[in-house]
């Protein structure tokens, strides 16, 4: 049987919401129709989409996997609907858009083909820089929304802001690599491996953080704010390297030679999301915009 769009719809509820009972609260059903479509979904996908536990359920990384499929699925049918309600005459002007390095390649090019499919008529204008400017050019008025790394967003006070995807760190390593055979790889392991260290956003701050704090000197062999770089130094055996796997692409240009594998201890995470002045009143295209990147948001902060 194949799955349906309302299993879908219930599934990235839960994985939204982090809870059964959250998500049945939020879409108004009873929270035995959401267990019964998630477990039937994950009986027709023959994987287990969620641990449970007696506090909850966690997603699993196969749930990950298929939350993208997911949010895409239903955001292509909210797309194709909005094509028939004439959405797109309706809304016109002009988006300010910042966005961080990282997230350029990674979370925005997604949200942005969306935007433009549902609304043509707005003028969309974006720049790409560091986090800290992004954040003096909201503040000042100059752009209306940001995506970017906000784990480390600096002025809270004046900024609003909300996840769209949370990714752990995870090693990467050449094929055939020593660690590769070993069941768990803690960080202590990777102290004395040269790292290649990418250095755009806060990445390398967050590493640094996380060697220091074992009381370790990272050994860092290569630095380079080249994402691609790092994917060639780390599979032709230059090094390793600790990145969010938001940007592991096994299928790209020599993704095929690296490993990525899970370090236990307590990593950081990144949190891409959007920026947004707070108290402004946004323009309809702004909130446009937050509504199609809310749509397909794969993760979101749990409290």
């Amino acid at each position: 049987m194949a799955f349906t769009l309302r299993q879908l719809q219930f599934f990235v509820a839960v994985a939204d919401q982090g809870s059964v009972s959250r998500a049945a609260q939020k879409l108004s059903i009873s929270q035995s129709s959401v267990t019964e479509a998630v477990k039937e979904l994950e009986t027709d996908l023959g994987v287990e989409l969620f641990e449970r536990h007696s506090r909850g359920l966690n997603i699993t990384h196969k749930g990950h996997q298929f939350l993208r499929h997911a949010t895409k699925i239903l955001s292509d049918v909210s797309d194709a609907r909005r094509t028939f309600l004439g959405e797109q005459a309706a809304t016109k002007g002009r988006l300010q858009l910042g966005v961080t390095s990282m997230v350029a390649g990674y979370v925005l090019s997604d949200i942005l083909a969306r935007y433009r499919r549902a609304y043509p008529g707005v003028e969309i204008s974006a720049i790409e820089d560091n986090g800290d400017y992004l954040e003096h050019l909201l503040v000042g008025g100059k752009l209306d929304v940001a995506v970017m790394v906000i784990s480390n967003l600096r002025d809270r006070t004046a900024l609003q802001s909300e996840i769209l995807e949370v990714s752990a760190y995870r090693l990467w390593m050449p094929l055939g690599h020593k660690l590769n055979g070993a069941d768990i790889i803690g960080v202590d392991d990777i102290v004395s491996e040269p790292l290649i260290m990418l250095t755009i956003d806060e990445i390398e701050e967050n590493t640094g953080k996380l060697l220091a704090a074992i009381g370790a000197k990272p050994h860092v062999a290569f630095r380079t704010r080249s994402v691609e770089a790092v994917r060639s130094l780390v599979a032709t055996g230059a090094g390793v390297a600790l990145l969010p796997d938001l940007i592991y692409r096994p299928w790209s240009l020599e993704g095929d030679r690296i490993e990525s594998r899970d370090v236990s201890g307590s990593l950081p995470v990144v949190q891409v999301g959007m920026v947004w002045r707070r108290g402004s009143g946004l323009p309809q295209p702004a909130r446009d915009f937050i509504g199609i990147a809310q749509s397909q948001r794969t993760i979101r902060q749990r409290t």
